[in-house]
This record gives C-alpha cells, structure tokens and sequence, in this order.
C-alpha cells in the first residue's frame, strides 16, 4: 500500500504552476497521479507526447482550448482528457487558481517540466 499526503511529495514548478506528483513511474504502478495548480491569469500551450492525460477540476475555474480552436469551460466537478497526445491551451481564469487532480499514462519519472515558449507546445 502507498499512502503519501501534500507535504511530503515531489512538487515542481512548471511555469505557470505547481505539480505535485503523488504517484510516479518508481511506484511500479504504471501511472501518476498529480494535484496541479495553474496559476490564476496564466495561459500556458501544452502537449504530451508520450503520456495521455486525464484532468479533474477540483477548485478555481478556467478553460481549455482544442487543437481546431473549441474552448470548453472548466469548473470544479469537470474532467478533460487529452487521448489522442493533442496540444492545448490551458488557462486559468484571471481572478483565481485552476486546481486539478491529473493521471498520466505510462506515469511520470516525476523531474518532468515544461518549457513554455510562446512559439511552439511544451512536450514531455
């Protein structure tokens, strides 16, 4: 049994947030599991390459945007789930954090970052 809370798990800054990595690919597992925050006001162009990814808003609201341009609304009670390794935009709304609980599969190493660069998606 693996039993870890908020304090004491890995915890990186992406860039226009924080992922705190509750379950990695050293679990044996074969996902991860994340608690994200996006901060407020931040819109950030992601892809994952080699992961799909699942996304359960749990506090603060915002949106994604699909690749042809659809924007779907985020608030807590919604899950999005990227499975088909698209890029997206994802932003989180200016007067509040987006906080999302994530899973990748295959999971995480868990030193992953992003590289936000207006010009292309950061991939992993």
């Amino acid at each position: 049994m693996i039993v870890r809370n908020l304090e004491n798990v890995t915890t990186v800054d992406w860039g226009n947030g924080l992922s705190r990595r509750f379950l990695l690919a050293s679990d044996g597992l074969g996902y991860s599991v994340t608690d994200t925050t996006v901060r407020a006001g931040t819109k950030s162009l992601l892809e994952y390459r080699r992961h799909l990814e699942a996304c359960y808003c749990i506090d603060g609201s915002g949106e994604v945007i699909a690749p042809d341009g659809t924007s779907y609304r985020i608030t807590p009670g919604t899950l999005y789930a990227l499975d088909q390794h698209e890029a997206h935009h994802l932003i989180a709304d200016p007067d509040t954090d987006l906080r999302l609980v994530c899973v990748f599969s295959p999971a995480l190493r868990g030193d992953e970052q992003h590289s936000l660069d207006a010009s292309s998606a950061s991939a992993y």
